[in-house]
């Protein structure tokens, strides 16, 4: 019993150890997301409003809508465990798109070990896998760059993908992580918000529009997997911090309990001890 109790003590230490490690990291990959967002999201709304106001006629290969038989998923998930349903709920988010999709001929970019292993199990045909860019709790816009030219080579230059789609977990809070599906290629043309409201911005293009658009769209295409990235790495924080709380709390109550096993069975060998000598004084 007092084997054990050492154990889980031992155990508890490394819990207590692993949240604290957790928290830190999640506050400064919080203070990224915090800063990363407004600029992902305005790069989309006025790039959505140029490209619908830009014209049908106009042509670019992130823009131009293809087929719906071959899909590429970018994965976004961690390299290490011990983070409570991170993996699982993103994994899962995952095998219900592809459910939903089983028509289309699939393939997959895996970002993280534990997405990667998982679908490698059951034989998911992988273009390309990418581990170990988020193990240290960060990540870097120079791996969001090589990860997005990636894509768009194989969208744009092999031609054998018609939609890319990016999974990954959006940070909401410390308690709450929401796994989402956002289409990536080819690039929505969508109204900006301020159109909905019957205000429309007006642009002025001082350089030809195939110039700003061949600029301007794999930028977009990096910033939001840079996004993920960060998002994905905030989330997993978060979630590893509250599971290794939780784990804490539980070895807390193991202890306790064990504590208390092997104090009543001290006890129960002391009163069997003070009868047998009782006994034996008796006996005489």
């Amino acid at each position: 019993m007092r084997r054990r109790i050492k154990s889980v003590k031992n155990t508890q230490q490394i819990t207590k150890a692993m949240k604290m490690v957790a928290a830190a990291k999640l506050k400064r990959a919080q203070d990224r997301v915090t800063a990363a967002r407004p600029y992902a999201e305005k790069m989309s709304e006025v790039l959505g409003g140029l490209s619908e106001r830009i014209g049908e006629d106009f042509s670019h290969p992130l823009l131009d809508e293809r087929g719906d038989e071959k899909y590429l998923i970018v994965l976004v998930s961690a390299d290490k465990g011990l983070a409570g349903a991170f993996n699982a709920n993103v994994i899962k988010k995952t095998q219900a798109f592809v459910a939903e999709n089983a028509s289309k001929s699939i393939t997959m970019i895996p970002v993280g070990r534990k997405g990667r292993d998982f679908f490698k199990r059951r034989e998911m045909q992988i273009l390309e896998e990418y581990v170990g860019l988020t193990g240290s709790g960060s990540a870097n816009l120079s791996d969001a760059r090589e990860i997005s030219e990636r894509v768009i080579k194989e969208f744009v230059e092999n031609k054998d993908i018609d939609k890319v789609f990016l999974v990954y977990t959006e940070f909401k809070t410390v308690l709450s992580q929401k796994p989402v599906v956002q289409q990536l290629l080819p690039i929505p043309r969508v109204s900006s918000e301020g159109e909905s409201n019957g205000v429309q911005a007006e642009y002025i293009y001082e350089l030809p529009p195939a110039e700003i658009f061949g600029k301007l769209l794999p930028k977009q295409v990096e910033t939001q997997v840079y996004r993920a990235m960060l998002e994905s790495v905030a989330s997993e924080q978060g979630s590893r911090m509250t599971a290794m709380d939780s784990a804490s709390k539980n070895a807390g109550e193991l202890i306790d309990t064990l504590t208390l096993n092997m104090n009543r069975i001290r006890q129960a060998a002391i009163t069997k001890e003070i009868i047998e000598v009782v006994s034996g004084a008796a006996a005489l």
